[in-house]
């Protein structure tokens, strides 16, 4: 399966390591979530919608946010939390004799997981305007908002098979780039932080519109809170200033 080699340890999310009490991308990339990222046990946990499961009709409709939410987020969840407990185990023992595995199971998990969590507070049934910042990097690294949009649109839809599409901040060249998100060693760029993402993996459409990618994508912008992202831009400007 592709997105079983989507993103490794080390990402373009910034991740290096998930074992347990290691997780400093999601401190750094969940400081504008009110939710907690682990539990008091340090297991990572299923972070609660923020809306109803039928807030976000009719572009994203009840079932589908239901199964995506609490079938398939809660999976990479357990599969994380699990994949992290083996190889604590492996330290441990100093056996290391399936550690390829359970890297790999870490990766596909955690950037399930991590992804999963952005993207539903990248979503709300009021989305809010774009800051003033926003409209600047846009304007600057695009051209325009509307050519952010095609660009992002046209990119997302053509990732081949499961992934995802990402706008992204590159705090080295201070720029907005956009990543078609598949395997980790294709088109990534690792130091990226994501602002906004959109998973095009099939379950995220299969009911409402089935096989119509590109309706998911356009219904998809009906429902972009430019408010999270705006936010989230500003958390990583001043971030890079410090």
């Amino acid at each position: 399966m592709d997105k079983r080699t989507f993103l490794k340890t080390t990402t373009a999310l910034g991740l290096t390591s998930l074992t347990t009490g290691n997780w400093a991308f999601a401190s750094n990339n969940f400081r504008d979530h009110d939710y907690k990222i682990v539990n008091d046990k340090g297991e990572y946990i299923l972070p609660p919608l923020p809306y109803a499961y039928d807030a976000l009709e009719p572009s994203i409709d009840k079932e589908t946010m239901k199964l995506h939410h609490d079938i398939h987020h809660q999976g990479y969840v357990n599969g994380l939390n699990t994949a992290t407990k083996k190889i604590n185990e492996a330290i441990q023992a100093g056996d290391f004799s399936l550690i390829k595995h359970w890297e790999r199971e870490i990766a596909f998990h955690g950037s399930g997981h991590f992804l999963h969590s952005i993207f539903w507070k990248n979503m709300s049934p009021t989305p809010g305007e774009k800051s003033a910042k926003l409209k600047e990097y846009m304007a600057k690294d695009f051209g325009s908002y509307g050519k952010f949009k095609d660009y992002f649109m046209a990119s997302t839809n053509a990732v081949e098979g499961s992934g995802w599409g990402i706008l992204a901040y590159q705090p080295y060249a201070d720029k907005l780039v956009i990543h078609q998100a598949e395997k980790h060693q294709n088109l990534t760029q690792w130091i990226t932080h994501p602002l906004l993402v959109l998973d095009v993996w099939e379950h995220a459409y299969y009911l409402k519109y089935k096989n119509k990618r590109d309706e998911y994508i356009k219904a998809f912008f009906k429902v972009v809170d430019w408010k999270n992202i705006s936010k989230r831009l500003e958390m990583f400007c001043k971030k890079k200033r410090k």
